[in-house]
């Protein structure tokens, strides 16, 4: 052993004693060093006996979670076994019943047969007598002795806990009978008394054992349409008994039920009486017919049960199997009275699979997993026949999963960043949905129209989103412009699908829009008209070459590319500033707006360039009748030239390319701001 080992074997003893000081352990350690080194040797080797530590904890982690695993595994291995196991003893348990009632009834004598009847008759008065004493305690349930042949078969204290939350309701007593179920709490100041709370026939109900998950321990629950208890016994033995007592009674009864129509059978006579009637004989037939139809399968005689443990344990595909093989056995089958209380019995599994499965898409339930989540549900209440009530509760969760992506998005301080991200997940989702709806309701074309209109509420819900963040905030017109554009490159995506929205995210958008054209158009009029106010008709000096290159630079890009004859020697410029600059505001101003531009804005944007280019002219064509000195006169008339001859006419060049189409209001308006500037000395408005 090494003396580093060594050193680390002791320093974890020392770690490991209860009474163990660390401040005793530094101070000792401080005053045993030599120096700094001896320090810095021992903050070593205690790091490196943590990392060790560190990297078995990591190790032991690792393998204890991979031996979890293998446990969980086998463990649910194992408990598929038990429950086949357990179905297969009961199955062999009633086929041993079944023998040994049959061995009875051939067997038996009639001496045995009174002698065994006289002590049923004892037992069963016997049991009535238990029944009547306890029912006795109980307030409200004297009509429970009405029936005939009911006898008490178990009882005892339980306690009821809710469904949802798991919370404790009441203290319960239970009595058992061979047909049905009594439900009883106890009276506060009256001790052993008790008063009736519910009747469950054994019919109608089911028994789900619930797993363990401690402190909820030895509970199990009653399935009763359209609700369910879980009610929590004294121990596990407790519960046990509750279980066994609970499915023997239910299968005795269906037992009992079944020798009684057999019983029934036999009584009645084998040879009738000969009718002469048509009508009887009718009746007769009809009633073969009847007879005709076999419900004493065991299958089908299991079917209600079955379906309560399918339904219990989520198992919606095996439970909608089952129906398919009820409704092909009965296909052509007569409409019998057995056949009728079968169906009865059925229909009400049947609704409460319906509720569980809308329970299964109602958006309470989590929303993770996107729309492929809902598939399972939703399938199976198309082949119930649901298919309208699928359709409506995919589109509610798809649409509460939208709205809830959306608000999770955090609103980024760049507007054009939110824009690109709710577009992003906005048209995602939208298209997820419509690919999934198409596989879901594939043979289902009525319920497309739904979709369409689910689809145009959900772009409302973006659009409110989108506008909120873009127009409410008074944004720039060229962002403006790019984060419609973003949004309509994402819009078309939807085009792989055949579904196209764009006309219908252009009627939502019209309205904000046109608010934007409209205020910034707004800001350039007083802008133009702050400058005219100060406007003192002198050409401009740009002081420097590169100045007059980059003024160049932007005439040509804002689509002026004959400025060059309006420049002088030197750095000057044969323009006022104020033409100078309302020229790159309208061309910036016409160029954003043609990105927002679809035809519902033609009249709004037209309307708008004709204010703008108004104000420009009024002042220029004012300042040529005003102005009395023939230099600035000649100025004036040198910027009228370029205004009308050139930037009107890049104007209306530049809206015909973007629309598409000539603006005649522009046209007229160039030609009727020519005859102003001809005639400059007239009085007339503009």
């Amino acid at each position: 052993m090494t003396e580093t080992s060594a050193w680390a074997l002791r320093l974890r003893r020392q770690l490991e004693y209860n009474n163990f000081n660390a401040e005793q352990y530094v101070k000792v350690l401080s005053q045993q060093s030599d120096g700094d080194r001896d320090l810095q040797e021992h903050q070593q080797r205690i790091q490196s006996l943590a990392d060790e530590t560190a990297q078995s904890l990591k190790r032991n982690v690792y393998q204890n979670y991979r031996q979890f695993i293998e446990t969980a595994r086998e463990i649910s291995y194992l408990e598929g076994e038990m429950y086949q196991l357990s179905h297969i003893l009961t199955e062999q348990k009633g086929i041993m019943e079944s023998v040994a009632q049959t061995l009875l009834h051939t067997d038996r004598t009639e001496a045995a047969r009174e002698l065994q009847a006289a002590f049923h008759k004892e037992a069963e008065e016997g049991k009535v007598r238990n029944l009547t004493t306890l029912l006795e305690k109980v307030e409200g349930c004297k009509n429970l002795l009405e029936t005939p042949g009911r006898y008490l078969v178990y009882n005892g204290d339980l306690t009821e806990f809710d469904v949802d939350s798991m919370t404790l309701i009441q203290k319960v007593h239970a009595f058992l009978m061979n047909d049905c179920l009594l439900i009883a709490t106890a009276l506060p100041n009256r001790r052993g008394m008790y008063k009736y709370n519910a009747l469950h026939n054994l019919d109608d109900l089911a028994v789900v054992n619930v797993k363990e998950n401690p402190p909820m321990k030895d509970m199990f629950k009653i399935l009763m349409f359209p609700e369910s208890r879980i009610f929590q016994a004294e121990n596990a033995k407790i519960k046990k008994e509750w279980l066994e007592v609970l499915e023997e009674t239910k299968k005795n009864k269906v037992v009992n039920d079944k020798r009684k129509k057999e019983e029934a059978v036999m009584v009645t006579p084998a040879v009738a009486e000969v009718s002469t009637n048509p009508f009887l004989n009718e009746e007769k037939q009809d009633e073969e017919e009847e007879e005709e139809v076999d419900l004493s399968l065991e299958w089908i005689q299991e079917l209600p049960e079955d379906l309560d443990v399918c339904i219990a344990q989520r198992n919606f595909e095996g439970a909608v199997d089952l129906l398919d093989t009820l409704n092909s056995y009965l296909q052509d089958k007569p409409l019998t009275h057995a056949v009728q209380e079968l169906r009865a019995k059925i229909d009400m599994r049947v609704r409460q699979l319906t509720d569980v499965l809308v329970f299964e898409l109602s958006p309470d339930r989590s929303l993770r997993g996107g729309p492929k989540a809902t598939r399972r549900a939703v399938s199976q209440l198309i082949r119930l026949g649901q298919s309208t009530k699928a359709c409506e509760l995919f589109l509610k969760n798809r649409a509460v999963a939208v709205q809830t992506a959306i608000r999770q998005l955090r609103i980024e301080g760049a507007t054009i960043l939110y824009i690109h991200k709710l577009c992003n997940v906005f048209f995602t989702s939208l298209l997820e949905t419509a690919k999934e709806f198409e596989m879901d309701f594939a043979g289902n074309s009525g319920c497309y129209s739904a979709f369409i209109v689910w689809s145009r509420s959900s772009l409302k819900m973006f659009v409110d989103a989108f506008s909120k963040q873009v127009f409410d905030s008074k944004e720039s017109l060229a962002t403006a412009a790019e984060c419609v554009k973003v949004a309509k490159e994402h819009c078309k995506q939807l085009g792989e699908i055949g579904l196209d929205l764009t006309f219908i995210l252009h009627t939502f958008l019209v309205k904000d829009i046109k608010a934007a054209l409209q205020y910034n158009k707004d800001i350039i009029i007083e802008a133009t008209k702050h400058r005219n106010s100060e406007e003192m008709w002198r050409k401009m000096n740009l002081m420097t070459p590169e100045a007059l290159g980059k003024l160049k630079e932007e005439m040509r890009n804002c689509g002026v590319g004959s400025f060059d004859q309006y420049t002088g020697e030197d750095c000057w410029v044969n323009l006022s500033y104020t033409v100078v600059a309302f020229t790159k505001q309208i061309m910036a101003f016409l160029e954003e707006a043609l990105k927002l531009y679809f035809p519902e804005l033609h009249m709004v944007l037209l309307e708008s360039l004709m204010e703008i280019i108004l104000v420009a002219v009024q002042h220029v064509d004012y300042s040529l009748r005003c102005e009395q000195e023939s230099e600035k006169k000649n100025f004036i008339r040198q910027n009228a030239s370029f205004l009308y001859d050139t930037v009107l006419l890049v104007v209306e060049k530049r809206f015909e390319e973007g629309v598409g189409k000539p603006a005649k209001q522009l046209q007229e308006l160039r030609n009727a701001s020519r005859l102003v500037r001809i005639n400059p000395g007239t009085t007339s408005v503009v």
